[in-house]
């Protein structure tokens, strides 16, 4: 059993992780920014931690991070506007990275999204270009530390039900482009599948300093991720 702590717990996809990293034999400690929040964690099967990541200090971090086995960064602004976009999807994720190689916890899984990178395309005054932008620095950021990272790139998120199996592979391979997230092109995902694959690239040591992006497909995840 390993200790997992997931940072931004509340979100749809963290919720959806807590429990099938319980029912993996994990214990799951979720940040989450209102105490208001903590019911919807423990019925999970998570123990919450108020934790307010745009405010946070490394140190503070660091405290929280220190003491469990793996970090996953599932955090976002959620289109809140630009500075607090920056605030947590750059700067908070940053602080965040530094502070698990402080607290000397060296598995770290990102999720970002599917076409994350400085080469992005999309220009300064469209409404994108914050998060793309922001989640670009942060996994640079991320692979030029010394952490075991892997980055999680998923297409458009849906509700959908779990399929189980995804397409692995970059936008360009399957027709879309990279003009930032949303349903121009790049396949969907349900944020139920991405949830699996955070646990099974915790589970898989070849996912270590790999960048991988997916969609929906016929592969099942675990064999995508292995491969």
């Amino acid at each position: 059993m390993s200790t997992i702590i997931i940072l931004g717990g509340h979100g749809k996809v963290a919720l959806h992780a807590h429990r099938k990293l319980v029912e993996a034999g994990h214990s799951v400690t979720a940040t989450i920014r209102s105490a208001h929040q903590a019911a919807a964690i423990e019925k999970a099967g998570a123990s919450p931690l108020v934790l307010d990541l745009q405010e946070a200090s490394t140190d503070q971090l660091a405290e929280a991070i220190s003491g469990h086995d793996a970090v996953v960064w599932s955090a976002g602004a959620g289109g809140a506007g630009r500075e607090f976009t920056f605030a947590v999807d750059r700067d908070a994720a940053i602080r965040s990275m530094d502070a698990a190689e402080r607290a000397g916890v060296q598995r770290y899984v990102m999720v970002s999204y599917q076409g994350s990178s400085l080469d992005h395309g999309v220009a300064e005054d469209h409404g994108f270009f914050p998060y793309v932008q922001a989640k670009a620095e942060a996994d640079v950021h991320l692979r030029e530390s010394s952490l075991d990272w892997t980055i999680l790139g998923p297409g458009f998120l849906t509700d959908d039900d779990p399929a189980g199996t995804v397409g692995p592979g970059p936008i360009e391979e399957f027709g879309g482009d990279r003009q930032g997230p949303g349903p121009q092109g790049e396949r969907t995902i349900s944020r139920s599948d991405v949830a699996q694959t955070i646990v099974d690239a915790l589970d898989i040591a070849s996912t270590v300093g790999r960048t991988i992006e997916y969609g929906r497909g016929s592969t099942p995840i675990r064999e995508a991720l292995a491969r």
